[in-house]
């Protein structure tokens, strides 16, 4: 069972999961990334000055405080693109805010067969299938219910967690990939 839900709905997930939210990003750059003032700052200066005190921010540092757990698995081609580099400072800031970031080369994703689409995955009871263009704009979210489907899905968490590595340690091989 799905159900397609407006980006509104979308952002209250966020204030309203239980006890875990967990995304996984297979993408190489993000529309949404590109349109915002700190990607065109990374691109100019190689780091941002992050705002650590917007709505996402206070959020998830609401949320992990209260003892939920979020986190995210990127997936990274070798070499990364500017929009990995970007997410790479970008997981500085979400780190903050208590996330577990942890990246993935996509050529070990694609050795363990994990799906190139993007979701979140919200107390292992729903899944957020988000669908982009071509021009990596995010078009709509699909809800998907269904026992079945969480289950796979929470299967490619798993996998995508247990073969990844923390951001600071990835970056670090990353480094040393471009020295």
């Amino acid at each position: 069972m799905s159900t397609l839900i407006d980006l509104n709905e979308f952002g209250k997930l966020f204030r309203t999961f239980e006890h875990s939210a967990w995304r996984l990003e297979t993408r190489h750059g993000y529309a949404s990334d590109r349109a915002d003032d700190t990607y065109r700052e990374f691109v100019d200066t190689g780091t941002v000055s992050w705002d650590l005190d917007d709505e996402w921010c206070r959020n998830m540092r609401a949320q992990t405080a209260a003892g939920k757990r979020v986190g995210r698995v990127r997936i990274v081609d070798s070499p990364p693109t500017t929009g990995q580099l970007y997410l790479f400072d970008n997981a500085k800031r979400n780190a903050a805010t208590g996330e577990d970031m942890r990246n993935l080369w996509r050529a070990d994703a694609e050795r363990l067969q994990l799906p190139t689409e993007d979701f979140w995955i919200f107390d292992s009871r729903f899944i957020a299938l988000l669908h982009f263009d071509e021009a990596d704009t995010l078009l709509r979210v699909e809800l998907i219910t269904a026992p079945s489907e969480v289950m796979r899905y929470a299967q490619v968490r798993d996998a995508a967690v247990h073969h990844s590595s923390p951001y600071e340690e990835f970056a670090a091989l990353v480094a040393a990939t471009e020295e």
